[in-house]
């Protein structure tokens, strides 16, 4: 597994995180399908690591059908109890009961902002918050922001959306950048948020 110089220390330990570090993590999302992958894959993490879920994501984008938010949104008791029959997902009761709930708030989200995409990108007015960091020990565990689209979330019919999830979900969707500043990600998505503001 090649690592880069001066990259962020997790991004190391295998080569799924490797991958998910150089291509998606702090990136700007933009498309709803993608949005709601990631808001689902952050709940899951809840009292887990980053590490087992991103060993399970492709397992759990079979089984979920392949995230697809009108599909989760008609899930029925029926299907949960099939789902947490499967080993390769995480099987977690209230997390499997959330992919239902979740699709549904989603979708109320999507019918009264027009998307969720324009809907979370509000709350920075489009823009990416750029983090300093100089190690991976200065980023905190979540921001103000995070918990105010964390009770508004949970207003809204949203569940495994508390203040520490919803940051992971800002991080990884690139609304914030907190790659450590000697990370060649972190200059890269600097760069293009440069030349797009």
């Amino acid at each position: 597994m090649s690592t880069m110089e001066g990259q962020c220390t997790w991004a190391g330990r295998s080569e799924l995180e490797q991958l998910y570090h150089d291509t998606e993590w702090g990136a700007p999302v933009h498309e709803d399908d993608k949005l709601f992958e990631m808001l689902i894959l952050e709940g899951m993490q809840a009292g887990l690591s980053w590490t087992i879920v991103i060993k399970r994501r492709e397992a759990m984008r079979e089984a979920f059908d392949g995230f697809d938010v009108a599909t989760l949104a008609q899930y029925t008791p029926e299907k949960e109890a099939v789902l947490l029959q499967n080993p390769n997902i995480i099987r977690h009761r209230l997390k499997v009961a959330a992919l239902r709930k979740n699709a549904v708030a989603f979708q109320r989200v999507q019918a009264e902002f027009g998307s969720f995409d324009a809907y979370i990108w509000q709350f920075t007015e489009g823009k990416t918050i750029i983090g300093h960091w100089q190690s991976q020990a200065e980023v905190p565990a979540s921001i103000p922001l995070a918990e105010t689209i964390s009770k508004d979330l949970k207003k809204r019919g949203f569940t495994f959306v508390g203040p520490t999830i919803i940051y992971s979900f800002l991080q990884a969707i690139g609304i914030v950048n907190d790659h450590i500043v000697t990370c060649p990600v972190y200059k890269r998505l600097v760069a293009n948020t440069e030349a797009n503001t």
